[in-house]
C-alpha cells in the first residue's frame, strides 16, 4: 500500500474555553480547560493515518519528559511508525490555546524539543523508507534547515511533496523552499505573507497572490480559505473547492486535518481537485469537534460524511 512521510513537530495543547478571545492586557474567564495531543507535525501525521490504508512513518522530536511519552503512547495507539521520532534533552513542546464560543483560536507556542529537530536526524531515515513511500509531508513548526533536509530527500527518491507553510515567520526561507515544494498549502493569512514578501499590496486576492507563487517556481497550490473552501491552482488554472456545512466548535487543527487527508488521497492517485475535496471533509468534521488530535477523522468517518457543499466557518487556521 502507498506510505507517507511526516515530518514535523509534537506539542502538548493547553486549552481554555473562553466566551470571547482576550485583548492584549485583558483577562477573560474561561469555562472547560482541555490537554491534549497537538503539534501541526503530529496532527498532520495522525490525520494521515487515521485517513489511510497503508503506512505513515512520523519524523519528530520529543522530550524524555512526562508529555513525550503522553505523546508517543498516543502516537503508537493510533498506529503511527515512531522509530524516526528523537528523544530530546529539552522538553516537549507545549502550545497555549485559547478557543472562544465561534471556535475562532489564539495559539501560543513554546517549542521545546521541536527546535532539537536536526538535518541529521532526517538523514537517519533509511533509504528504502523513502524509496517505499509515495508522499512526503512537512509542516514549519520544526528548523527550516530541517525541512529543507526532508523535502530534499524526498524530491531525490522521487516523492510527492507536500509543504503545509505554517506558521509564516519568514517569508523568504519559504520562497527558497518552493523548487522543492510539489504542493504548497499556505492559508488566507500565509498566502498573503508570501505575497507580500514579493511586492504584493495587502488587498490583493487569493488568486492573484498564488500566481506570484507560481511564477516564482511553485508548481500546484492549495490555498485553504476559510469559510469559502479552497482555492486549486494547476497547470495555470485555478478552482474554487466549496467547504461542507458544520456546526463550528473549534477550529484547532482543522488545516492539519486538511493536509492530512490530502497527502492520503494525493498517495492513492487521486488528482489534486478531487484529493483537495476529499480533504474539505476531513475539515469539516474536525472543525465540529474539540481538539486538534481528538477531532481527526477515521477514513470511514470522511467517507461517509455529506457531499454537499456549503459554507463552512473553518476559521484562519482552515
Amino acid at each position: 500500500m502507498p506510505s507517507i512521510i511526516v515530518l514535523g513537530s509534537v506539542n502538548i495543547d493547553l486549552i481554555c474555553r473562553t466566551p470571547a478571545l482576550p485583548l492584549p492586557g485583558e483577562t477573560v474567564l474561561g469555562g472547560e480547560f482541555q490537554t491534549a495531543g497537538g503539534g501541526k507535525g503530529a496532527n498532520q501525521a495522525v490525520a494521515a493515518v487515521k485517513a489511510s490504508r497503508g503506512p505513515v512513518v512520523f519524523v519528530a522530536a520529543v522530550g524524555s519528559d512526562a508529555n513525550g511519552e503522553q505523546a508517543l503512547h498516543g502516537f503508537r495507539a493510533c498506529g503511527l511508525d515512531t522509530r524516526f521520532v528523537k528523544r530530546s534533552a529539552k522538553p516537549t513542546g507545549v502550545a497555549l490555546i485559547v478557543v472562544d464560543r465561534a471556535g475562532e483560536n489564539m495559539i501560543a507556542v513554546a517549542s521545546g524539543a521541536n527546535l532539537d529537530l536536526m538535518p541529521a536526524d532526517v538523514d537517519h531515515v533509511p533509504e528504502d523508507v523513502f524509496r517505499a513511500a509515495n508522499v512526503f509531508l512537512a509542516p514549519l513548526e520544526s528548523p527550516v534547515e530541517t525541512v529543507r533536509r526532508g523535502l530534499e530527500r524526498a524530491k531525490a527518491a522521487r516523492l510527492t511533496t507536500i509543504f503545509n507553510p505554517a506558521p509564516v515567520t519568514d517569508a523568504q526561507a519559504v520562497l527558497d523552499l518552493l523548487p522543492l515544494v510539489d504542493v504548497l498549502t499556505p492559508n488566507s493569512r500565509e498566502l498573503a505573507a508570501l505575497a507580500q514578501a514579493l511586492g504584493a499590496g495587502k488587498d490583493e486576492k487569493p488568486e492573484q497572490s498564488a500566481a506570484r507563487l507560481v511564477e516564482r517556481g511553485c508548481r500546484k497550490l492549495v490555498v485553504t480559505l476559510g469559510s469559502v473552501g479552497c482555492l486549486v491552482v494547476e497547470n495555470g488554472d485555478s478552482q474554487m473547492i466549496p467547504a461542507h456545512r458544520a456546526q463550528a466548535v473549534d477550529a484547532t487543527g482543522a488545516g492539519d486535518a486538511f493536509n492530512g487527508a490530502l497527502a492520503v488521497a494525493l498517495s492513492e492517485g487521486r488528482s489534486l481537485a478531487v484529493a483537495a475535496a476529499w480533504a474539505n471533509r476531513a475539515a469539516a468534521i474536525a472543525v465540529g469537534r474539540a481538539g486538534a488530535q481528538p477531532s481527526l477523522a477515521t477514513r470511514a468517518e470522511i467517507e461517509a460524511f455529506g457531499i454537499s457543499p456549503t459554507p463552512l466557518p473553518l476559521g484562519e487556521d482552515g
